[in-house]
């Protein structure tokens, strides 16, 4: 870990955009230790098994067919670092563009002292803004367990999705929560790998949440809000991870209430520079979403069945409104799963 490289690569950064991702993924890595990623080979097999076992498991109880996704990564905190850095800048594409428009019709700045002031501040925001990713990614890496990264507004729309486990995080949380390791390891891979079950069983869902990406983030540009594509964004992501969080509690293959506990409990936690961090990044809305969504989709399951509750990713039109999020009865009454 190099703190000085890591402001030195913010401080330097440079470049048309609002962000230089090259120096904020530097800078991410030179504030967090990568951690060993040297597997045993009993660990990795462990790994393999727990991915095979949790598709053969999630297929058999929720009645869904999927594959698992071609790209399966143990990762350090780099590796997370240089595989998610592509999925910020995709999402950063629109307001980029932006940017750009107001900048001269060449691409350049004119260096009259007039415009002096101007390009001046621009690269002070691009620094700014550059340091804030950098924090984002570095925060993120040295807390992130697993991943499914289906890939979204990637230029290949058949481009592989992929499954990522960071490795040293996975051991030191095991350690943290005071639980066997290859049994909170298989744990995480259940997570993940529902994921991968839900984006499998709806071949039309990253379209979707693509559309309500775009839209949202060009309402921004135009100093605007789309409050309807937000919203629906918003209880698509809560319909994937609270369906993730009730078909893995019934799919998993053993005793799991502690590590539910302790789990939840992580997530809301931690000293006062962790929960700022948890805000800032919007990750108490993500706990919101696990606990709103999973509140859904157990009521659903306990009135027709775990099956049943997947028929929300038979077509968009069966999502759940955020209405019938608080009201799943209503829900069941409209799709009749």
């Amino acid at each position: 870990m190099d703190i000085l490289r890591s402001v030195r690569a913010v401080a330097e950064a440079e470049g048309p955009g609002v962000v230089d991702w090259d120096r904020a993924a530097a800078a991410a890595k030179g504030a967090t230790d990568p951690g060993s990623v040297a597997l045993s080979d009993a660990e990795r097999a462990g790994y393999a098994a727990d991915v095979r076992d949790a598709r053969s498991r999630l297929a058999a109880v929720a009645g869904i067919e999927f594959d698992v996704p071609d790209t399966v990564e143990v990762q350090n905190r780099h590796h997370w670092i240089d595989a998610s850095v592509g999925t910020f800048r995709r999402v950063m594409d629109p307001i980029e563009a932006a940017a750009a428009d107001l900048d001269e019709p060449d691409g350049t700045f004119d260096a009259t002292p007039a415009r002096r002031g101007p390009a001046f501040a621009r690269d002070l925001s691009r620094v700014a803004n550059t340091g804030s990713m950098a924090f984002a990614l570095g925060f993120l890496s040295r807390n992130v367990l697993g991943q499914y990264d289906p890939l979204l507004l990637a230029d290949e729309p058949a481009a592989d999705h992929g499954l990522y486990f960071v490795h040293p995080n996975i051991v030191a949380v095991a350690r943290t929560l005071d639980v066997d390791y290859p049994r909170f390891r298989r744990w995480i891979a259940f997570h993940e790998v529902t994921h991968a079950a839900e984006f499998g069983a709806a071949p039309w869902l990253p379209e979707y949440l693509e559309s309500r990406v775009e839209r949202g983030v060009e309402g921004m540009t135009d100093r605007g809000l789309d409050p309807d594509a937000f919203a629906e964004l918003q209880a698509a992501m809560t319909a994937v991870e609270g369906y993730a969080e009730v078909l893995m509690d019934r799919a998993f293959d053993g005793e799991y209430a502690d590590l539910r506990r302790k789990l939840d409990d992580r997530r809301g936690g931690g000293g006062p520079v962790r929960r700022l961090a948890q805000r800032l990044l919007g990750l108490g809305l993500k706990r919101r979403q696990y606990e709103r969504g999973a509140a859904f989709f157990r009521r659903v399951a306990d009135e027709r069945g775990i099956e049943a509750a997947g028929a929300v990713w038979e077509r968009a039109e069966n999502l759940p409104t955020g209405e019938e999020l608080d009201d799943p009865d209503a829900w069941i009454a409209r799709v009749d799963p």
